[in-house]
């Protein structure tokens, strides 16, 4: 296995590639409008360029050939032809995004590239081969099985990410902490005799790793630029590639110290909670109202927050967190050997679910609402003719009764 410093070194080139090429990235997409305007879909509120996922490409690409070059990773790059399928696939991809970035394309359109690109991953060997069902053993995939049920998981990670990345910061944010904690889980793997030396996971998890990194300063809120489906459908695939070789290939337990040791392509589906759950009740919301599984809402977990009083960085970071709660809960028995850090998680969780709900924030705006319902029923009476109060900033005294109508105190 390529040491951890072997590792740092890719970890820098994508992330300084991905944030230099921002800037030129953005110009560009200025010059060639590719810009996203606010509107009843988007919560920014100002014009942003888009086609940030194409700065992400590069440095992918980057990252690549320098672990290509070195002398560390010849066992990933020898003889295999996992890492030029990665990069075609990577660049497949990309270009679909780009190209609903610049103008949209139908649901089916954009499914048939996502499953084009997957394809490419299966062909180049980069596929789930061993299923591991809990307590029932282990089962290996016939081709026609390991083919459907890869392009289908990568199809699945691509969109989640996609459907997550709805605040600034956010995808971005959760896959590097995703990204991480898979690269710390495959290492561990790898150190163990678990993985061969020649699996391409761990690189591919730290190639997304630091395009996340080299791509969030310019994303951070208020964003300069946008990742667009480009970077969220490319975050989607390199998580989906590292899974599949890493996760889909051990039919071996270890040593029992932790139950995802018995399911490991359940690993990615807890470190990924946030944006997995949040896909999993849109297609369910969907699916009810009876609305296309592809029509944009405003119902994710982002915008749910932030309707229940929770700024713009407030609600990025309580997903973040949630990320890292998940994440952690993943990583303590793999590290320590023991279960006894679910106790601490089960607090943390706790905590943040208080903080969630009973934020003064939130308080403020039910507050707020529970007011605005009350006028509202008295102007139905004719009693009240007054306007809505409109949002409350946390850290602001809400107005009271008697103050002039639809005035908001300001920062």
């Amino acid at each position: 296995m390529p040491s951890i410093g072997s590792y740092a070194i890719i970890l820098v080139v994508v992330a300084a590639t991905t944030f230099a090429t921002l800037f030129g990235i953005r110009r560009l997409a200025f010059r060639i409008g590719a810009v996203v305007r606010p509107d009843a879909r988007h919560v920014h509120e100002r014009p942003t360029p888009t086609l940030g996922g194409v700065a992400m490409l590069l440095g992918v690409l980057a990252g690549m050939f320098t672990a290509w070059c070195m002398g560390s990773f010849d066992a990933v790059f020898a003889g295999s032809t996992e890492p030029l399928g990665l990069v075609i696939a990577a660049i497949v991809i990309a270009v679909v995004g780009v190209i609903d970035d610049l103008k949209d394309v139908s649901a089916p359109a954009k499914i048939a590239g996502i499953v084009l690109a997957a394809s490419v991953l299966v062909i180049s060997g980069i596929s789930i081969l061993v299923f591991r069902i809990p307590f029932a053993g282990v089962f290996v995939l016939s081709t026609d099985w390991s083919y459907l049920i890869s392009v289908v998981w990568v199809v699945g990670m691509a969109n989640a990410i996609n459907l997550i990345d709805g605040l600034d910061g956010l995808a971005g944010g959760i896959v590097a902490i995703g990204a991480a904690t898979f690269f710390l889980y495959a290492h561990e793997l790898g150190s163990e005799g678990l993985l061969a030396a020649g699996n391409i996971g761990p690189l591919v998890a730290i190639v997304a790793l630091g395009a996340c990194i080299g791509f969030l300063p310019h994303n951070i809120h208020p964003a300069k630029i946008f990742m667009g489906d480009a970077g969220a459908l490319l975050l989607g695939l390199l998580m989906a590639a590292s899974t599949m070789v890493v996760g889909g290939r051990i039919d071996r337990s270890y040593s029992g110290t932790s139950f995802f040791f018995f399911a490991p392509l359940l690993i990615p589906l807890v470190i990924l909670g946030v944006p997995v759950i949040d896909t999993l009740f849109a297609i369910i919301r969907r699916a009810r109202s009876r609305s296309g599984i592809s029509n944009a809402d405003k119902g994710h977990l982002h915008h749910r927050l932030m309707a229940l009083g929770h700024g713009h960085r407030r609600s990025v970071f309580i997903l973040w967190t949630w990320t890292a709660l998940l994440s952690g809960f993943v990583l303590w028995p793999i590290y320590s050997g023991t279960g006894d850090g679910i106790v601490p998680f089960g607090i943390a969780a706790i905590l943040l679910s208080l903080f969630t709900i009973l934020h003064p924030g939130v308080r403020i705006e039910r507050r707020r609402l529970a007011r605005d319902d009350a006028r509202d029923a008295r102007r139905n009476g004719g009693l009240d003719r007054s306007e809505p109060t409109g949002p409350i900033e946390f850290g602001v005294p809400a107005p009271d009764m008697d103050d002039e109508p639809g005035k908001v105190a300001e920062n």
